[in-house]
């Protein structure tokens, strides 16, 4: 852990900078869930903004930096229909990308880069991909409800509730073999 003689004096603004960031991005999705439902790829995203806040905490631990309380839990108003909610998710992840690319130039800390730039990756080329394709599905009416459980081009639950299913029943046939 850095004592406070040897912290740069830039990280301790630069991880607030990036966690409040992080918290503002789940309380957006979080907001458009509560109001829509388990919309794709909102459902997704804000489970993947936790484990982003996750690791910036365990940076302000490693470095002795106290974080910043969470001021957007609650506070934010989803927008009025789900291709807008879209439309805000691809200018947030494109904000959100810029933001490391600037928080990169200020900090020198090889955990703290690692970290930034795995947050920068998953903004630049998994969350905004996912956004922009969230636009293009909800198209200019905005009314195509698409959940986590219904999506109709989501077939992972099927494969996935077949491979358990052929898995259990393979399983269940060697205990009967064995007994």
């Amino acid at each position: 852990m850095n004592t406070a003689a040897t912290v740069n004096p830039a990280l301790p603004s630069a991880l607030a900078t990036a966690l409040d960031d992080e918290y503002r991005a789940r309380a957006t999705y979080q907001a458009v869930i509560t109001h829509y439902g388990p919309v794709l790829p909102f459902v997704n995203i804000v489970q993947a903004e936790q484990r982003h806040i996750d690791a910036l905490l365990a940076l302000f631990g490693h470095h002795g930096v106290t974080p910043p309380t969470d001021r957007w839990s609650g506070q934010v108003s989803p927008p009025s229909s789900l291709r807008q909610a879209c439309e805000a998710g691809v200018a947030a992840e494109i904000a959100n990308y810029q933001m490391y690319d600037a928080l990169l130039t200020q900090v020198s800390e090889p955990d703290v880069r690692t970290v930034f730039m795995n947050l920068r990756h998953a903004s630049a080329y998994h969350h905004l991909p996912a956004f922009e394709s969230c636009v293009a599905r909800f198209g200019t009416t905005g009314n195509s409800l698409t959940t986590a459980a219904a999506d109709p081009n989501n077939t992972l639950p099927l494969w996935l509730g077949l491979a358990v299913g052929a898995g259990l029943t393979w399983w269940l046939t060697q205990q009967r073999k064995e007994a």
